[in-house]
């Protein structure tokens, strides 16, 4: 959309995916800030980040529409969190707020302490990526800021002049950061042997680069022909030689889970690597993933496709993830959705009842509520070794680890109606409810316990995010409130005058 200033006059805005899809449309003044367009994406989805670009250019929270667009016009949602994406468990926060600034708490070494660049995270930033031991902020002038463990990406100085302009997206695993800038080149950092160093394939990575996906300390690029690049750990997909003549063309999609890759084709076969007992071996079910693969889902170290039919493939090795033999008849058909944790997979189906399979102690096994999950289950989210279920009532079911999240029963009264939301940690769950209120369970000391901070979350909580161990809920007056393991960020004292107001989002 070309510029115009139209002096606060109505704007009618279609916010659309990176397909062209609408996410959502409506009418905004145009002395409006472009920061209710990212809170308006945020609740599409909550929990997740984006971006918004108008054509290539990122905008802005704290830009006025007015001087942005036309009386008419489509933005681009780019998310940089996807719900198939491994959520890596961090120990530390990061706020970004309406003017573009960046307020982080937390341990200090895992990105809590950003006073080093803490200057240039005064306006501009658009974009935070967490990957679990450092931060990567990505600002509106295309240069990115890091801080945070400087061997898991929280130093790029090697590598700074590259990221002083043109990137659009920053992608983490568990010890690297990837940066694709917008003429589809590639620019890596962080564990040289986790995906930080690229250098031998530098010469594939100049461009046409659509898309990076990391799983702990491995990267694998898509590019515009279809093809497949990767580097890092060899043993968990860096190396991709012995499928390399498979992934030449046709690859529409890429998911990690802990140690391997899956590729999606576009005949809807997959082709893996990686670690052959987490994933990377699929032999045992090749003929099975020939064709009609729609989606794949990892968890710690498995992966479940879900084809056209309804049917649901497995394999990996993770405390019997990979065998899903005892309810295979259930898997047949009708699954709509498979959800991993740590070590588990939920299937949810048509008729809106969950299959459950994988280790038993970690959701697995969900016999004990099996009779309340054979209707009605909109949503299923894992953390590190549990599942809940929001049902279309609002009520919430859950199952695994008791000590984990999977014992609601404390709070089971407060989880019969009205949630909209659950976000999960490594060891507990909070539940956003459609009067803003937030129910907590699952292991007190890292957030299934928000006694002391109850009085501040009976309303106006818009969005809840989690880390390895705490929470942070996003209100909406744009306030910060943190509960959990103190030194994960659980204790946000420090920053708290900075959390008073204009945080439009929280990544860990």
């Amino acid at each position: 959309m070309a510029p115009s200033s139209n002096n606060g006059s109505p704007l009618d805005i279609t916010l659309v995916d990176m397909s062209g899809q609408e996410i959502t449309k409506g009418t905004w003044n145009g002395h409006c800030k472009v920061h209710e367009l990212y809170q308006a994406a945020y609740k599409l989805k909550p929990g997740f980040l984006c971006k918004l670009l108008d054509g290539s250019k990122v905008l802005s929270p704290q830009s006025d529409l007015a001087s942005l667009c036309q009386s008419f016009g489509h933005l681009t949602v780019v998310w940089m969190r996807g719900a198939g994406q491994k959520q890596l468990l961090s120990d530390a926060f990061a706020a970004v707020r309406s003017d573009g600034s960046v307020v982080t708490w937390g341990r200090a070494r895992g990105g809590g302490d950003s006073s080093h660049v803490g200057h240039r995270l005064q306006e501009g930033v658009v974009q935070v990526v967490g990957n679990g031991s450092a931060f990567a902020a990505v600002k509106s002038d295309g240069s990115v800021i890091t801080w945070g463990r400087a061997d898991g990406g929280g130093d790029s100085s090697g590598v700074e002049h590259q990221l002083q302009e043109g990137v659009v997206q920053v992608i983490g695993n568990g010890f690297a950061f990837a940066a694709v800038k917008s003429d589809g080149s590639v620019i890596t950092w962080g564990n040289l042997r986790g995906g930080g160093n690229s250098f031998h394939i530098e010469h594939r990575l100049q461009e046409g680069v659509l898309q990076v996906v990391g799983n702990s300390e491995a990267f694998a690029a898509v590019k515009s022909d279809g093809s497949v690049i990767t580097w890092g750990r060899a043993l968990d997909g860096g190396n991709s030689s012995r499928v390399e003549h498979q992934l030449q063309e046709g690859v529409v999609q890429v998911v990690g889970n802990g140690s391997a890759f899956a590729a999606v084709k576009s005949d809807g076969s997959v082709i893996t690597w990686g670690d052959a007992d987490g994933g990377g071996n699929s032999s045992g079910v090749e003929h099975r993933l020939q064709e009609g693969v729609l989606q794949v889902v990892g968890n710690g170290s498995a992966f479940a496709a879900v084809k056209s039919d309804g049917s649901v493939i497995t394999w990996g090795n993770l405390r019997g993830c990979d065998d899903s033999s005892h309810i295979e008849h259930r898997l047949q058909e009708g699954v709509v959705q498979v959800v991993g944790n740590g070590s588990a997979f939920a299937a949810v189906k048509s008729d809106g009842s969950v299959i459950t399979w994988g280790d038993a102690d970690g959701g697995g096994n969900s016999s004990c509520v099996e009779h309340q999950l054979q209707e009605g289950v909109v949503q299923v989210v894992g953390n590190g070794s549990a599942f809940a279920a929001v049902k279309s009532d609002g009520s919430v079911i859950t199952c695994g680890r008791a000590d984990g999240g999977g014992d609601s029963s404390g709070v089971e009264h407060q989880l019969q109606e009205g949630v909209v939301q659950v976000v999960g940690n490594g060891s507990a769950f909070a539940a956003v409810k459609s009067d803003g209120s937030v129910i907590t369970w699952g292991s007190a000391l890292d957030g299934g316990d928000s006694s002391h901070v109850e009085h501040q979350l009976q309303k106006g909580v818009v969005q809840v995010v989690g880390n390895g161990m705490a929470f942070a809920a996003v209100k909406s007056d744009g306030s910060v409130i943190t509960w959990g393991d103190a030194a994960s960020g659980g204790d946000s004292s420090g920053v708290e005058q900075r959390l008073q107001e204009g945080v439009i989002g929280v990544v860990s």
